[in-house]
């Protein structure tokens, strides 16, 4: 298995120690991790790239960059990125509507004396939801709109079924404390299912995380259809 990342390091929304952390368990794992190289062309045998380090495979999968829905770039009045997310001020608000908000995936937002946009991430995700719908109802009060504050609580990676690299508490303690192997990945799947729980109340969380347990037993660790003309599916 080969790993190719045009950046100079995989996992680039994440702190650099955890990135080169991920980056040797994956080695560790037997993958080949290929950083600062694009893929100037696929063919259904190789991805050629740039720097002419051909890589051969036969089954191929791209993981794009997070994107924005297409609808923005429809809608007049707004100003969105590149990659369709719309440009908020510190309150959630867009740049030029103050009554509509964006949040995680659909938003970018760049808080004062940060260097990086806030991440599309789970946690980010919470936490806009907990500033924005306060702020519509200020909104609808005709009160002022207070200004989103976001809080890394640190970043776990699962790198396989019991290897798992990260950090947690690092506004709780002070700095970042590492973790990894068989600790960090109980500490991965516990924050999974309490997200899932988070969405979807008790009784459909608890559903879900058994549902995925009777998933591990009963199905292949990976399964591949291919259609045949007439659209009938083959088996794994």
């Amino acid at each position: 298995m080969t790993l190719i990342e045009a950046r100079p390091r995989i996992l680039p929304a994440l702190p650099e120690g955890l990135a080169k952390s991920a980056h040797e368990e994956l080695e560790a794992l037997g993958v080949r991790v290929l950083v600062t190289i694009s893929v100037s062309e696929v063919t259904a045998t190789t991805l050629k790239t740039k720097s002419s380090d051909d890589v051969h495979a036969h089954i191929k999968i791209r993981a794009a960059v997070v994107h924005g829905p297409g609808v923005p770039r429809d809608l007049d009045g707004f100003k969105p990125t590149r990659s369709n997310r719309l440009i908020v001020r510190q309150t959630l608000q867009t740049t030029r509507d103050d009554p509509i908000f964006a949040i995680v995936d659909c938003c970018f937002v760049r808080l004062d004396g940060a260097a990086r946009p806030v991440p599309p991430r789970a946690q980010a995700a919470n936490q806009m939801a907990l500033t924005a719908y306060p702020n519509i109802r200020r909104l609808l009060a005709n009160a002022r709109p207070v200004s989103f504050v976001y809080r890394d609580r640190g970043s776990l990676v699962s790198t396989g079924r019991l290897s798992t690299v990260g950090s947690l508490m690092g506004n709780v303690i002070g700095g970042r404390p590492a973790m990894e192997g068989r600790l960090a990945h109980a500490a991965y799947l516990s924050l999974y299912r309490i997200h899932l729980i988070g969405i979807h109340d008790w009784f459909k969380g608890l559903a879900f995380i058994r549902v995925g347990h009777v998933s591990q037993v009963v199905r292949p660790t990976l399964k591949l259809h291919r259609e045949r003309s007439r659209g009938r599916r083959l088996g794994p």
